[in-house]
């Protein structure tokens, strides 16, 4: 496809553009389920929202939510970041990924690092959960109150996986089209344009990490998902590759849903779901497994070699983003 938007076109300008296409998946996701969804589930647009709050008035309210879900995922963060990409004359492997394949024992072990640093993320989490503010922000602590509280009656109807195929649409919905149209638009538009603008490669990715996290409007949880954000980042800074810190994302996503669905089937004992703390001892061995997974992760990734010079960015300067001892090379991705 030959981009009818210039390359040259600035970043600032870029990231309106991807609004604007983000947008649009809105209004075509809306109107697919305008189309589909009271035929299939007898729950039409207007009544997404009482299906939340009544499910038992819905029978099929929890399919019908899911489905919306999993259409606005991909018309809005799947979709968009790859035709905005395309519309820029890009070429979608060449821009997405600069570097070789990594061996699949790297891609496993960024995986791993997600579930490895779990325990000292939980800190994070409480800390944040139970955070006061100050009386002249008394208003806002409200508000976002209700939106951790609506969030938490979305989650309680999104994950009742009671069966293997209720799981298996979870993991679709919940973990695979997320981390893909997550990474894309994040990583993949949203950080490498900011990279472009600042030629910091640090300052794209936290605050790429920075809207990752207040995209989601909880801000009690604001924290924990900028430093996952945060990680997602430096993970496809230092591989090139975009199915890094898809891999790593989709973990971090679906092993939380087989953890409700073994919960809710009586498997385990753990709830998943709370946001208490983990032992001090889970925590300190996490910090230092995970300390030296980011460490081997980075040293590993920085051996690839280049596949072409970044489009759309300047080369690094900063220690932790040269690759500048990586041979370069003009081969297709």
């Amino acid at each position: 496809m030959k981009g009818f938007i210039p390359k040259e076109t600035s970043p600032f300008l870029v990231l309106l553009l991807l609004i604007a296409f983000v947008i649009g998946g809105a209004f075509v996701a809306t109107f697919l389920y305008a189309v589909f969804g009271d035929m299939l589930f007898g729950v039409g647009m207007f009544e997404l929202e009482r299906a939340l709050k009544n499910p038992t008035e819905f029978p099929q309210g929890r399919n019908a939510i899911m489905f919306y879900q999993g259409i606005v995922s991909i018309c809005m963060f799947v979709l968009a970041p790859l035709l905005l990409i395309q519309s820029l004359g890009y070429d979608l492997g060449r821009y997405l990924n600069w570097k070789g394949r990594p061996m699949l024992g790297l891609v496993l072990l960024s995986g791993l690092l997600i579930i490895v640093i779990m325990p000292a993320n939980s800190l994070i989490i409480y800390w944040n959960a139970n955070m006061s503010l100050p009386e002249f922000m008394k208003t806002f602590e409200e508000w976002a109150r209700q939106k951790e509280e609506y969030a938490a009656e979305l989650t309680k109807l999104f994950a009742k996986f009671t069966t293997v195929p209720e799981l298996l649409v979870g993991l679709l919905v919940i973990a695979v089209i997320p981390a893909i149209g997550e990474e894309l638009l994040f990583r993949g538009v949203v950080q490498r344009q900011i990279q472009r603008w600042s030629g910091n490669g640090h300052v794209g990715i936290w605050v790429a990490a920075i809207a990752f996290s207040a995209i989601h409007v909880q801000f009690f949880g604001f924290v924990p998902r900028m430093v996952l954000g945060a990680l997602f980042g430096y993970l496809y800074w230092w591989s090139g590759r975009i199915s890094v810190p898809i891999v790593a994302h989709f973990v971090n996503n679906g092993f939380t849903v087989l953890l409700l669905y073994l919960y809710q089937t009586g498997r385990i004992e753990a709830d998943i779901e709370s946001s208490e703390p983990m032992p001090i001892y889970s925590v300190a061995m996490s910090v230092v497994l995970s300390a030296a997974l980011l460490y081997y992760l980075y040293n590993e990734f920085m051996k690839l070699p280049l596949l072409q010079k970044r489009e759309a960015e300047p080369e690094p300067a900063a220690n932790l983003t040269d690759t500048s001892s990586s041979p370069d090379r003009m081969d297709d991705v």
